[in-house]
């Protein structure tokens, strides 16, 4: 054959075709690993997620610093007021090695910048230690079907993406290192090879559990192993010393040389998991050696039965050090359930079963081919013993596959491991399928001679002469099926195939949301506290963005994604649904002088008119978690959907107060009807309203908005607001008032009809301002009663020295208020005449530009003397607001005093005297009558 055409000879290594192959097909892999992890490149060359920037910073202190100053490092700005110890409660590994690679390959990199490429370049360089590994278990074809696969896989890439310096793709490099090096010692002939393979591979397992959590799962795939072993290899001497060595290498490492996993694991249940095992391996060899023949494997099963039986008690007993929750979860997925800060992180959800078959696809169908073709029985076949559960390779592929598929199915972020395993055994089943499609068939054909000449005695000479299994044609089409299953994943569909689905937008830029944006909002936000506030400030927000705004900020923060203490995440949640008062206290107990909140959704502009929907990923979106890791109840905050808010969110919690919107209506997309108040199925639609200005008296001061909260257009909106705490704000004594909103009119429910009524016939209502007259037709056979207690409050003077008090471009301009004339402007929209009037709807007329409509508080019943004048089309108003009149001349003034500058706390004018109303006047029309 061509592949066996010998190219060189290094030492006594004979160097093939085969060999060149080998490695071109390698070189493949890692440039295509390469290439489908760096796409997000393309929206900006920036770390991905939370956890990578304070690694990037621990990685610079150490650069800065040294190794001594790196180990005894208290981190102040993490988990304020008591610090972070560094080295006790991070992934060490991942920084030392990038550090170390950084001095020799560095160049003039910055260090950012190459822990950005970091990931790309290990997770790449796993897709060769998955071939070492598989080749060791099932050949070299196996091998390299598992480095293709490793290259395209989804939930591996998804979790190594340029910028993803975090854990995984280290933890992975060097566990699945550490697992080759242990099976490749376990089939070396050498001893001192294998002795030394040992060892290595304990080393790196060990760093493998130091640099990622995840790896510990190893352990019970390696544990169902050892206890294997002693049944299916009769080479009971070289176990008895090679396990134990690699064990003990691994235990020493992880407990001696890093504080995590520390020796809290060796001691623990984890530890228990490598070591019980280990220990059980010994002992079954022991009892097999000392019996009968005919009696070693029920004795063997019998002391192993027992023995577990003797080990769960002793767990039960509770001696070791338990796992932790998230590590419990993996095992039983329904505790989850039991703890809301596990439940809300999205990475420990159970993935579901279409999530699933869209990360595997055809892997899923060639894994269990493999078990399949693993199991069957090849009666006369000589290879037979090659793949059998006899073959110890084969039985951990078996182990680790079923392991890895379970572990997978229950917690989202260890899909990795899934993704492993079903790679190993998928590559397996196509290897030994493409190997019985393409082998040659040997068949023995007997020629019959005779032995002399004229006699008749004969003579049998077998041959053998070889043919093809398969004719070209099959073979042929045969290929094109395994290559069309194999690409369809990474074609289709378009936006949701393998390769399109890893591609997606570094946090950074697109804040977590679920939008493929790329916006400045966060690192202008970060930049501005920066520059912007003292050096020793505290930033409360939300745990995931406090490696932002420590990295990023450089600010202390009160959490961030590893804060062990739940209790601290618990507070946070509690102050940010507390009253706005009882937050501002709960704000300096903890000592922060910023608070940070961070809301998603989208703004569309109707007839000039700023409208946004929320939700994208922002806090309001994980509100519901609050409530649940707080402890409070959600009945409270939300309506029957669970996400939608309800008027005591917006009106008497901190977070309701933060958030810059107020409910305008609610809409169904499905009917296309409006309702003032919630309704199941219906959509909130808000106005932009910002509730604690910057020079204002309340507990918070707004300091900073991110651009995209004043985009022009209509799109996608992705705000970070920072509040400053107000340390001249003093809370009032007693109970807590309730917050008043811009929209808090008067609430008085009583209708109490007008003492005298006027009738009229198409009145005319005279305007004068600064600016000049707006005349508006009153619609008295629409409306009578509003009408005629209009005309009556205006002939009276009522409305003389009153101001437009509350001006919302392309919604109203509102006026009408007695408090406006001489009364403080924190009374403006609380006044009224004294009396209310019943509403008046109309399904023949519609709140169009320049309509006139009364207003009122939450009450339908509500309106008295404050009315409004649309600027722009508001059909959710319709059948939900009298409408009363219409502008027939002056809508350049109405449009004048809807541009005036306003306070964006209470939408009120900054020059009150320029939207004041000099006197409202009456003009009857021809046909009108007096009572």
């Amino acid at each position: 054959m061509i592949q066996d055409a010998k190219l060189f000879t290094v030492r006594k290594f004979n160097f093939h075709l085969r060999h060149l192959l080998v490695i071109g097909i390698l070189i493949i892999s890692f440039s295509i690993s390469a290439l489908v992890r760096s796409q997000a490149a393309d929206y900006g060359f920036q770390l991905n997620e939370f956890d990578p920037f304070f690694n990037y910073r621990a990685t610079q202190y150490l650069l800065d610093n040294g190794l001594n100053a790196y180990v005894h490092w208290h981190d102040d700005m993490s988990w304020y007021p008591t610090g972070r110890d560094v080295f006790a409660t991070a992934q060490v590994p991942l920084h030392v090695t990038d550090a170390a690679l950084y001095k020799i390959f560095g160049g003039g990199m910055s260090l950012y910048d190459f822990t950005i490429i970091f990931p790309v370049v290990f997770g790449s360089m796993t897709a060769i230690v998955i071939f070492a590994l598989v080749r060791v278990l099932a050949g070299t074809s196996a091998g390299l079907f598992a480095s293709l696969f490793f290259a395209l896989s989804p939930p591996i890439i998804v979790r190594g993406t340029i910028g993803w310096f975090k854990s995984e793709p280290l933890g992975l490099f060097y566990g699945l290192l550490g697992v080759y090096l242990f099976l490749s010692g376990l089939k070396s002939e050498n001893k001192k090879i294998a002795i030394s393979k040992l060892v290595g591979g304990g080393f790196f397992l060990a760093v493998g559990f130091a640099s990622w959590g995840g790896i510990e799962f190893f352990l019970l795939p390696l544990g169902l192993f050892f206890i294997a072993l002693p049944f299916i290899r009769k080479d009971h001497k070289f176990l008895l010393w090679a396990v134990p060595l690699f064990v003990a290498v691994t235990m020493i490492i992880s407990g001696g040389l890093f504080a995590r996993p520390g020796p809290t694991f060796v001691f623990g249940m984890r530890g228990f998991a490598m070591i019980g095992p280990a220990i059980l391996l010994v002992i079954i060899i022991i009892i097999q050696k000392y019996s009968k023949e005919q009696h070693r494997i029920r004795n063997s099963l019998i002391a192993l039965a027992a023995l577990v039986i003797i080990g769960v008690i002793v767990l039960s007993a509770g001696p070791f050090h338990s796992a932790s929750f998230r590590y419990l979860n993996a095992v039983n997925p329904f505790l989850t359930s039991e703890d809301p800060l596990v439940d809300s992180v999205a990475e420990h959800a159970t993935p579901t079963l279409a999530q699933n078959f869209s990360y595997f696809s055809v892997l899923m169908l060639f894994a269990g081919l493999g078990i399949w073709l693993v199991f069957r029985k090849r009666n006369g076949d000589p290879n037979a013993s090659r793949f059998s559960i006899k073959n110890e390779m084969i039985v951990f592929a078996l182990i680790i596959g079923i392991v890895g598929a379970y572990s997978g199915s229950t917690f989202s972020r260890l899909e990795l491991l899934t993704a492993t395993s079903v790679i190993i055994l998928s590559s397996i089943g196509l290897a030994i399928l493409v190997a019985d499609i393409f082998k040659r068939e040997n068949k023995e054909i007997k020629f019959i001679e005779s032995s002399k000449k004229g006699t008749h005695t004969k003579k049998e000479i077998p041959t053998k002469k070889t043919s093809e299994l398969l004719g070209k044609i099959p073979k042929i089409a045969f290929v094109a099926v395994i290559v069309a299953l194999l690409l369809v994943p990474t074609l289709y569909p378009v936006n949701a195939n393998w390769i399109s689905v890893t591609k997606s937008p570094p946090t950074i830029l697109n804040g977590g949301s679920n939008f493929a944006i790329s916006t400045s909002d966060w690192p202008d936000a970060l930049n501005w506290i920066k520059t912007n506030t003292p050096k020793d400030s505290v930033v409360a927000s939300w745990w995931d963005y406090g490696y932002w705004v420590q990295t990023l900020g450089e600010r202390k923060t009160l959490a961030d994604n590893s804060t062990v203490d739940t209790n601290i995440i618990a507070n946070i949640a509690r102050m940010l649904l507390a009253s706005p008062d009882e937050a501002w206290k709960m704000l300096n107990k903890a000592g922060a002088n910023y608070v940070l909140v961070y809301v998603v959704g989208q703004k569309f502009v109707s007839n000039g008119q700023d409208l946004y929907i929320l939700g994208g990923g922002g806090d309001e979106s994980k509100k519901q978690w609050f409530m649940k890791i707080g402890g409070l109840d959600s009945t409270k905050f939300l309506q029957d959907d669970s996400f939608t808010p309800t008027d005591y969110f917006w009106k008497n919690t901190l977070l309701g107060q933060m958030f810059p919107f107020t409910p305008l209506t609610y809409y169904d997309p499905n009917t296309h009807n409006e309702s003032p108040t919630y309704n199941t199925g219906y959509t909130a639609i808000y106005s932009k309203t910002i509730k604690y200005s910057e020079n204002g008296t309340g507990p918070l001061r707004l300091v900073y908005a991110s651009p995209s909260l004043d985009r022009k257009d209509s799109g996608v909106f992705s705000g970070v607001l920072i509040y400053q705490v107000n340390p001249n704000y003093q809370p009032p004594t007693g109970t807590t008032s309730p917050v008043s909103t811009p929209q808090n009119n008067n609430t008085s429910t009583t209708p109490v009809k007008p003492t005298t009524t006027t009738t009229s016939g198409g009145n005319i209502a005279v305007i004068n301002t600064k600016f000049g007259e707006i005349k508006f037709k009153l619609f008295d056979n629409v409306a009578p009663k509003t009408t005629a207690n209009f005309i009556k409050l205006a002939n009276s003077g009522f409305y003389d020295k009153t101001v437009f008090h509350r001006i919302m471009p392309g919604f109203v301009i509102q006026g009408g208020d007695p408090n406006t004339i001489k009364g403080d402007k924190s009374t403006w929209g609380l006044g009224d005449a004294g009396y209310t009037i019943p509403p008046e709807f109309s399904s023949s007329l519609n709140f169009t530009k320049y309509m006139v409509g009364m207003a009122r508080g939450s009450d339908v019943n509500s309106g008295s003397s404050q009315f409004f004048i649309t600027v722009g089309d508001a059909p959710w108003l319709n059948n939900q607001y009298t409408l009363f009149g219409e502008v027939v001349s002056g809508q350049d003034v109405v449009d004048k005093i809807a541009s005036l500058k306003t306070d964006p706390t209470t939408n009120q004018p900054v020059d009150a005297e320029a939207a004041r109303v000099t006197t409202i006047t009456i003009e009857p029309s021809s046909n009108s009558t007096s009572k």
